[in-house]
């Protein structure tokens, strides 16, 4: 097939071309949008990343296009208007799993970063400040962990935690019977955020969890609890969220996704003036630390989906069962 691969930056070239079975691709470092929807004409299918925006009027060009495949190489779908995409006859396939662990371990990296302070720590010793003031953290072991959401990334950061020690529960609206079987005690969001140190958000963003991390929500939590985010932006509201690390009431943020990351993530804006006031004002509490979605970039991940990518349009064009094919 003739791929347009959208949102690409240069390893998604790289890994791509490596694990190409044979279809013709095009690379297009913008984001998939109404604005240049008309870039897809000639092409069978498309390749599209968690900031491409497919909605009804996207998808009513693609059908005009010939479009007939999009294929998602990411697991999450929030972005891809699934109604418009079965009316204009058009199939969507995804990468429901790459290198879960990747995420995981983030998450944990983050959890570690804020709490033991090693980023101040680092580039205080490099500038000949070996004063430890300011830099105590607390141990991991023992601490109360809420996971939201047990799927296969909070099923892997669930033995990460296990294995420093930490006491987890979990909010799930579907329990996995194996966590359970090991231990894993689930409750509702209430009992599980109650009395946590660290809340730690791993599920895909569905209209009934859009910002379910919210000024309600928020005081479940303990004074001084630390909010991990390596999912989808929009499951926090960032504006409420401001106001309680204001009021000292959230002790640590750290995020991986944000709610608006379409107009900045991924791309070098560092000569340019910041005009997200959200972003800016997170930017400047000591106590948040945002990455620019890298959870899941990994070389193991990127292999993952770069493989599951071309299996998809594989057996779409061998007309076999689409075991990724993500419905209405």
């Amino acid at each position: 097939m003739k791929i347009a691969i959208f949102s690409t930056c240069n390893y998604d070239q790289q890994f791509l071309t490596d694990f190409n079975t044979g279809h013709e691709l095009s690379f297009f470092a913008e984001p998939l949008s109404l604005q240049n929807v008309m870039l897809t004409k000639g092409f069978d299918a498309l390749c599209l990343f968690v900031n491409d925006h497919a909605n009804a009027q996207v998808f009513a060009k693609l059908e005009e296009n010939g479009i007939r495949l999009i294929l998602l190489r990411c697991a999450g779908f929030n972005n891809i208007d699934l109604t418009a995409a079965a009316a204009a006859g058009i199939k969507v396939l995804r990468v429901p799993a790459y290198s879960p662990q990747a995420v995981a371990e983030h998450a944990m990296a983050m959890v570690l970063t804020l709490n033991r302070k090693t980023h101040k720590a680092h580039n205080r010793t490099r500038e000949g400040n070996f004063s430890l003031e300011g830099l105590m953290g607390f141990n991991l072991h023992g601490a109360k962990v809420a996971l939201i959401g047990t799927g296969n990334i909070g099923k892997a950061f669930y033995h990460i935690l296990k294995g420093f020690g930490c006491q987890v529960m979990a909010y799930d609206p579907k329990p996995d019977q194996e966590l359970m079987a090991k231990g894993l005690q689930y409750g509702t969001l209430a009992e599980v955020l109650a009395d946590a140190v660290i809340v730690s958000l791993h599920c895909p963003l569905v209209p009934e969890n859009h910002h379910m991390i919210n000024s309600t929500t928020l005081q479940f939590f303990k004074k001084g609890a630390m909010l991990i985010n390596t999912s989808r932006g929009g499951l926090i509201n960032t504006p409420e969220v401001i106001t309680a690390l204001k009021s000292g009431h959230l002790g640590y943020l750290g995020i991986d996704v944000y709610e608006q990351e379409s107009k900045l993530f991924f791309a070098d804006h560092s000569a340019e003036i910041m005009t997200d006031e959200l972003i800016a004002r997170l930017m400047s509490f000591p106590n948040v630390l945002i990455t620019a979605h890298q959870g899941f970039f990994t070389k193991n991940a990127m292999e993952q989906i770069a493989g599951t990518t071309y299996s998809n349009a594989d057996a779409f064009v061998a007309g076999i069962p689409l075991a990724n094919e993500v419905y209405e």
